[in-house]
């Protein structure tokens, strides 16, 4: 017998998997890793995975259990994951198979009716338990040295809780301690629903512990919705914040190979997540309060909400907060980014949330650019357009790359006073510095960068003001006409405190025009305030949205391109051609076809035309159509 590697990314290689894991009655689940054990015949007998340090697809052919297989396999297993950088190991299956785990050293740590969840090795749960426990301590100190404190914990002496939950059965409340509570939610965004849940369950306990999910499946990264969390929540004395638990369980993370039905899934994955929560999460935190809102549209969270009662000791849900007749959703949040409908937003979320949701919008108006297929000689889904150093991947990368960035700007922004020109810089140099280190090189987003990271600021300080003064402001803006005369006004003021630049396409542009025109670089108009993208540019791609024109964005950069002194173009190429651009664009915007479209993009291509200075403008025009109102 010998053991091989298996790729289960490769077609043929999977479909071995694939038929010996039925011969055995499973199914085949996400791994990057498979090991099997084959017979002097070359046939594979056992055979195990991995997906990261979850052990999965564990299965042994019936002739040969009983021959110490599985222990050779599971110890293959653990040694791969060990020199991959895993120091703890964890597995899910079939409840009757924990005695065989067990002996190889794997220790439980949540069960339920179809699964359970084990793991082996160093640190792994034990080490989360006792940070957790360190957060209850910190805390403790904290409170005696706090008079404040200690006044009302005399007053919430009457509450009788247990010291602890038992690992296996919900007690009853016996004995006199201080109450404490868990909150877990995804946060995706922070809204004023969530902050709500959080009040209102902070007046119930004398400390209150809110845990972010970790799982980086949302729309907001883990990072950027656990700060919305202790932004939002920050004038609430007695709430900690703390991280998710590397241990939950979702559906993204369950395996359901082993399960007979697929309809257990949803179930099983629920009832192991509630069993790590009552077994350890609870106990290390002192907790014996689960506080949840309660959810009238979603299936599976109501389905979970069930499942908490019938699980836990005392579970409390409070009814959700509601705006105009509608619950406060972050669901509802994020149609209204999808719309460009920061009215709503503002309506839905405390203004510390706000600097991400801009932020978000700043780099969907990037993706958004870069989407738009076909585009003249610029890279989009189809090609690379007139560039020989940059791809759509190389693109993709820099965006996700600028992304914190912008979040730094946003968060930058909200403050009462304008920051200074140096604040600004220096994060545009930072942002720079990754966006080249994460290409290689390519500049593939400096003008996007420089035009976008003063809007994105502009923004946020206009939301700062509104937040101060929100009823007056509004008032005073009738509409969103005075909402963009505002933006605009603040841009023009971050602009005039930018020096002139040296060594940008633009300035090197204007030296080839040799004073014949008035070309304007980046900063020319970011010091006017963009005055075609506010006076035409974003009226044309308003309207083309209303009208709901699947060409909005293509016809958009069009129009645009009419106008723009592009001085990406005239570097490339000469101000005769520039020129030129704006023709062709006016006539084929009068007379669009998507066809006559891919023909500019060709004939671009060839002539090394690339509208790169349209291009940023066309992002920037999505951007602050989506925050005009």
């Amino acid at each position: 017998m010998e053991i091989q590697t298996l790729n289960p990314t490769t077609p043929r290689q999977r479909q071995r998997i694939e038929a010996f894991l039925k011969r055995n009655g499973l199914r085949f689940d996400d791994m990057h890793y498979y090991a099997a054990i084959t017979d002097d015949d070359g046939e594979m007998i056992a055979g195990g995975g991995l997906k990261g340090n979850v052990i999965k697809c564990v299965a042994v052919d019936d002739a040969h259990k009983g021959e110490a297989i599985a222990n050779t396999l599971i110890s293959h297993l653990i040694a791969h994951a060990n020199e991959e950088g895993h120091s703890n190991v964890m597995l899910f299956t079939k409840p009757k198979n924990r005695q065989l785990f067990e002996s190889l050293s794997f220790r439980l740590l949540a069960e339920a009716p179809e699964a359970v969840l084990m793991e082996t090795g160093i640190g792994g749960i034990n080490n989360m338990v006792e940070q957790l426990k360190k957060i209850k301590e910190e805390g403790e100190v904290c409170k005696e040295n706090n008079q404040e404190c200690k006044k009302k914990e005399k007053t919430n002496l009457n509450i009788t809780t247990p010291q602890h939950l038992n690992p296996s059965t919900p007690q009853p409340l016996t004995t006199t301690t201080p109450l404490r509570g868990v909150v877990v939610m995804n946060c995706n965004p922070f809204t004023l629903g969530h902050r709500y849940l959080i009040e209102q369950a902070a007046k119930q306990v004398e400390r209150l512990f809110v845990m972010v999910v970790r799982e980086d499946c949302s729309l907001f990264a883990y990072a950027e919705r656990k700060a919305m969390v202790e932004q939002g929540v920050a004038h609430l004395k007695n709430v900690t914040v703390i991280d998710g638990s590397e241990y939950a369980i979702s559906q993204a993370t369950f395996p359901t190979y082993f399960l007979k039905r697929l309809d257990d899934a949803a179930d099983t994955q629920m009832l192991l997540d509630l069993d790590l929560f009552r077994r350890h999460i609870a106990p290390a935190l002192g907790a014996t309060v689960r506080f949840v809102g309660t959810e009238p549209t979603d299936r599976l969270t109501r389905r979970y909400n069930q499942l908490m009662h019938e699980v836990l000791a005392d579970v409390r849900e409070t009814a959700r907060l509601e705006k105009e007749g509608n619950a406060v959703s972050a669901s509802r949040v994020r149609k209204a980014m999808e719309q460009g409908d920061m009215s709503t937003i503002r309506q839905l979320v405390p203004p510390t949330t706000l600097p991400y949701i801009i932020a978000h919008l700043a780099t969907q108006a990037l993706q958004a650019e870069l989407d738009t297929t076909p585009k003249p000689g610029l890279v989009d889904k189809d090609n690379n357009g007139a560039h020989r150093d940059m791809d759509y991947a190389l693109m993709q990368r820099s965006i996700d790359t600028l992304h914190p960035y912008f979040v730094k700007l946003a968060l930058l922004g909200c403050a009462d006073a304008l920051p200074t020109h140096t604040s600004i810089r220096d994060i545009g140099i930072e942002a720079e510095k990754a966006m080249l280190s994460a290409t290689n090189g390519v500049n593939t987003h400096k003008g996007a960068l420089f035009s976008m990271g003063l809007a994105v600021v502009a923004a946020a300080h206009e939301e700062r003001k509104i937040a101060a003064n929100e009823e007056q402001i509004l008032k005073e803006r009738n509409g969103g006409e005075d909402v963009l005369v505002s933006l605009q006004t603040t841009i023009k003021a971050l602009a005039a405190s930018f020096p002139d630049t040296s060594g940008t396409h633009g300035s090197k542009a204007k030296l080839l025009s040799k004073g014949t025109t008035a070309i304007k670089g980046a900063l020319d108009n970011a010091r006017e305030g963009y005055e075609m993208l506010f006076a035409e540019w974003l009226p044309f791609y308003i309207e083309r949205r209303k009208e709901r024109d699947a060409h909005t964005l293509h016809k958009t950069l069009l129009r645009i391109m009419c106008d723009l002194d592009d001085t990406n173009v005239i570097y490339r190429t000469d101000l005769a051609t520039a020129e030129e651009v704006k023709l062709e664009s006016r006539a084929l915007l009068d007379n669009f076809s998507k066809a006559a479209l891919k023909n500019m993009d060709r004939h671009y291509t060839t002539r090394n035309i690339s509208p790169g200075g349209a291009a940023d403008m066309l992002s920037l025009t999505i951007f602050i159509g989506s925050i005009q109102t």
